[in-house]
């Protein structure tokens, strides 16, 4: 029987899956493949585009492998990446002529900084719905034009091809220069009103169009994948950024959805409806996405370090030997004996938005113990979530009555339940916590027709455990406030 199944790519920041689902929305197989990051000097971040993309291969096979099919069994393919990294390459050879410039990395604080000086701050933000900030790509695409030899003008003539991730992926696997609107709206060269690149602001940026991908619906037929890659011309049908995919795996369908990922970063998107609505909080207007009868936006809030937080206190400090041991560790104390971790470790995100934020410890005394600190970085997780949370409902005018997490963090019992307690909503887990690859083959599914409409989504999207409130108002309260002290304590660190 041929068509009975969807398989999602989730091209990541430190690795890359491939997952093979059936018609109940179950995993029937998975591969997962780790690429390494590089740090050049400090606030820089890199990686090697090919080594994305041979990882890439490596756990499709594997995938389709493992579940005992064929690429024939397979209805169709979605696309979900990392979506601020800028790679720039060569059209004739397909070869990269930079590494990768991560959505971590920090160098163009400057040329954002220049921008602002030019007073050009608040028509980017009207047209993109973003903050002017290094995370986005414009800025490092334009530092790699400037920095690589003749590579301004190879690109005003059209010889060298700009794309986020999932165009550097369509590139490879299909030969067409492609994007979606999701992945486009976070570059801030596109405008999320016309949904459309802007001469206005490719001028700004100094960024030749000719360079640019085509930007197509989300939920729209790409290309194929080129046969001798699996074996069959699959088509892909679903391209989303993946904190986009990420709230479509929750089936967040209604205005108010909201959804975190806790991985490397931690993100935060809510379904703001049918038109883009403007944030007094510094949150972003993005793309949820789109199709060709639809389209979403959202408010996104993005904390650039959250489990990247574990991961320090695993691989720099080596004060725990695997990231499942933190949640051992913070609950053997009570408490954080007073300590909080500001985890500005390249900065703080929304609603901050300053880059000159460092990593910060305060409230240490000889009492102070690793389990202490170890706690103290996981309450931080969910302190900067509950900050986004808060901007979210000022800026749209009711409460959230419950969140929905995910990505591999969300394991962590602690965090869920201390997440609850400092929102004083419902958190809920989904049994199957990689929402961005199943947002990517619900997107594909939908697209293809493997899925019907909305509403089977929404019966497929099972929720799993439920974490309520427990924390009484007055301790809640008062450690908010020492979270907010902490918080001022870090900011505008580096001058």
């Amino acid at each position: 029987m041929k068509g009975r199944y969807i398989g999602a790519i989730d091209l990541g920041t430190t690795g890359v899956r491939c997952a093979i689902f059936d018609r109940s929305a179950n995993p029937v197989s998975a591969a997962y493949s780790e690429f390494s990051l590089s740090y050049p000097q400090p606030g820089w971040v890199e990686q090697d585009p090919s080594q994305m993309f041979e990882s890439t291969l490596i756990v499709v096979r594997e995938a389709i492998a493992k579940a005992g099919v064929d690429a024939a069994d397979i209805v169709a393919f979605g696309i979900t990446n990392q979506r601020e990294t800028a790679i720039v390459w060569d059209r004739e050879t397909g070869d990269p002529i930079h590494p990768a410039i991560v959505w971590q990395d920090r160098r163009t604080a400057e040329i954002c900084a220049c921008l602002r000086d030019e007073g050009v701050e608040e028509e980017v933000r009207t047209r993109t719905g973003l903050a002017l900030d290094p995370y986005f790509s414009a800025t490092k695409l334009a530092w790699i034009l400037e920095h690589v030899p003749r590579a301004r003008e190879r690109a005003e003539k059209g010889e060298i091809l700009f794309g986020t991730p999932d165009t550097w992926l369509l590139w490879k696997l299909t030969g067409e220069h492609l994007s979606d609107v999701s992945n486009a709206s976070r570059t801030l060269l596109f405008n999320i009103q016309t949904l459309s690149w802007d001469d206005k602001l490719t001028g700004i940026f100094s960024i030749p169009k000719q360079c640019l991908p085509q930007v197509r619906p989300s939920l729209s037929v790409f290309a194929r994948i080129k046969k001798e890659i699996i074996g069959r011309a699959v088509p892909i049908t679903a391209v989303l950024g993946d904190q986009q995919a990420a709230l479509f795996g929750h089936a967040g369908f209604t205005k108010g959805s909201t959804k975190v990922t806790w991985g490397t970063g931690a993100f935060l998107l809510s379904n703001t409806g049918s038109s883009p609505a403007k944030s007094a909080h510094r949150l972003l207007t993005t793309v949820f996405y789109s199709s060709d009868k639809e389209i979403n936006y959202g408010f996104e809030g993005s904390v650039f370090v959250a489990g990247a937080a574990i991961q320090w206190l695993r691989d720099g400090l080596r004060v725990i030997d695997d990231a499942a041991q933190s949640e051992e560790l913070a609950c053997s104390v009570g408490s954080t004996n007073g300590v909080y971790f500001v985890p500005a470790l390249t900065g703080l995100g929304a609603p901050y938005w300053d880059p000159r934020a460092r990593g910060t410890i305060v409230g240490i005394t000889r009492g102070t113990h690793r389990e202490h600190i170890v706690r103290a970085a996981l309450e931080a997780i969910a302190y900067q979530s509950h900050d986004i949370m808060r901007a979210m409902e000022e800026d749209l005018g009711f409460p959230l009555e419950e969140l929905h997490v995910d990505g591999g963090a969300a394991r962590n019992d602690f965090l869920c339940q201390f997440q609850s307690d400092i929102t004083g909503i419902p958190v809920f887990r989904p049994k199957y916590l990689e929402m961005t690859a199943r947002g990517a083959a619900f997107a594909a599914g939908l697209t293809s027709g493997f899925w019907s409409d909305h509403n089977e989504l929404e019966a497929l999207s099972h929720k799993g455990d439920q974490f309520d409130p427990k924390m009484e108002n007055s301790k809640r309260e008062r450690l908010l406030t020492g979270w907010e002290r902490a918080v001022l304590r870090a900011r505008e660190w580096e001058t």
